[in-house]
């Protein structure tokens, strides 16, 4: 299973594009533009299933940093900026780390 089982390509390349340049990363927006905040709670599971690389139920911050290079090989890491704040947007409990609740919660928000 892989993204693009959920998510059009162009819709992942357009939103990649549109934050190439660094600190223009925002989640809400991001998941707004691929499509992901339209998609149904299974299949947003389907697709933090795939996000959690290390399979251990949750996106820690070195994944975070990473996050666009799940869409596409060639993306940019987050700034330490822009995974902070996605942190934060996402850390509803302050484990330091986003579960699949809070994820959903945060794509479901956007």
């Amino acid at each position: 299973m892989t993204l693009t089982d959920f998510l059009a390509v162009s819709d992942i390349t357009s939103t990649i594009n549109a934050c190439r340049a660094n600190d223009s990363f925002s989640p809400n927006n991001f998941f707004a533009m691929v499509g992901l905040s339209k998609k149904s709670p299974p299949e947003i599971e389907k697709i933090f299933m795939i996000l959690d690389q290390d399979k251990s139920g949750y996106i820690e911050p070195d994944a975070l940093q990473l996050f666009l290079q799940n869409f596409s090989k060639g993306a940019r890491p987050l700034t330490a900026a822009e995974t902070s704040a996605f942190l934060l947007a996402g850390d509803q409990d302050g484990d330091g780390k986003i579960g699949w609740d809070e994820f959903s919660n945060l794509v479901m928000s956007s």
